[in-house]
């Protein structure tokens, strides 16, 4: 059952998909509509899950579970993974791909392979102080206070 994503307490569960390209207008909208009917029939061994979703910088996928109501299950997962996976058909886009690295230069979002995001850094196209997205966060709380960092104070600092 959805519920507005303000509303859900910050230890929900959340999976973030980011595109390797930004979606358009149109695109968000219908996605918008896909995602709250997916939400609104989501369930695990048959009991509604209270959850919601965002779309953040036409690009990030952001599905939330208040997992104190009712836990995602296996199924239920493998459930929102097939709906991503149709999203991707439909909109000729990876979402599922987690061997890359989304980051802003400036106001800019830039997507790139891991490979070469490294190479990056290496070159010191960008630093320690690059905005990056976390998407290994796994609460709402953790969303809210570790997902746009600096790369030295994620996961990305290994290459630094």
């Amino acid at each position: 059952m959805y519920v507005p994503f303000e509303t859900l307490p910050e230890d929900s569960r959340i999976w973030i998909y980011q595109a390797n390209r930004k979606f358009s207008d149109t695109e968000v909208e219908e996605i918008n509509k896909s995602l709250k009917d997916f939400v609104d029939s989501w369930a695990a061994h048959g009991t509604g899950l209270e959850a919601s979703y965002l779309i953040k910088y036409n690009r990030f996928i952001i599905i939330a579970v208040n997992q104190a109501t009712q836990a995602a299950t296996g199924c239920s997962i493998d459930a929102s993974v097939h709906f991503i996976q149709e999203l991707e058909k439909k909109y000729n886009v990876e979402l599922l791909d987690k061997m890359n690295v989304t980051f802003k230069l400036g106001e800019h979002i830039a997507y790139k392979p891991l490979i070469e995001f490294k190479k990056m850094a290496k070159e010191k196209a960008v630093s320690a102080n690059t905005v990056v997205f976390n998407n290994l966060v796994n609460t709402i709380g953790e969303w809210q206070d570790y997902w746009e960092v600096p790369a030295g104070e994620s996961w990305h600092s290994r290459f630094f």
